[in-house]
């Protein structure tokens, strides 16, 4: 193995991303992993602190994006509509990942400590969310609500796109979800 490898990181989260498919994530090791990416141990923990981190290292700039859109909403955009564009804009960014995507929800809905850790990843988000719309001046309940809500059109679009026949345009399930909530509150 060379001491330099381009893409390490992609070729590692593609090795465990084969490698939870055929054997499992519990069964899988890191060593498992670089050996399969060519690379070594060492050059993993550079990447990831553990297996479970290749399913959500991308987490933190999830994060960044739903906050930067929502806080570069314009002022008159109600609290809905600048988490709808957050929604959207993470959508377009998840759409060209498509199957690694959907893999790794598989390989996630397979097991339960990876689901409870994608469900704290999605309070994290409703969190960070609802912090950005408190910036812009959307008082509690109403930012926590709109947050929360946000991350509920999130989860049920992406499970939609991800177990979908084809590859349909997430932003647009996106703007179809929130349509349906938004149908739903009206009829309330």
């Amino acid at each position: 193995m060379g001491r330099w490898e381009p893409n390490a990181r992609g070729r590692l989260e593609q090795a465990a991303l084969e490698l939870f498919i055929e054997r499992g994530f519990e069964q899988t090791t890191v060593t498992e992993i670089a050996r399969r990416a060519g690379l070594t141990q060492r050059t993993f923990f550079r990447h990831f602190a553990d297996k479970r981190e290749v399913l959500f290292w991308g987490q933190g700039a999830l994060q960044e994006l739903f906050v930067s859109t929502v806080a570069s909403a314009p002022d008159s955009a109600a609290p809905l509509d600048a988490v709808a564009a957050a929604l959207e804009a993470a959508g377009a960014v998840l759409q060209e990942r498509h199957e690694s995507a959907r893999q790794r929800q598989a390989i996630i809905n397979a097991n339960a400590e990876l689901r409870e850790r994608e469900l704290i990843k999605l309070a994290a988000l409703a969190s960070a969310i609802a912090g950005a719309l408190r910036q812009r001046g959307v008082s509690d309940p109403t930012a926590s609500l709109t947050a929360e809500a946000g991350i509920a059109v999130f989860k049920i679009a992406f499970e939609r796109w991800v177990n979908g026949t084809g590859q349909p345009d997430l932003p647009k399930v996106i703007r179809e979800s929130l349509d349906e909530l938004r149908a739903v509150t009206a009829g309330m």
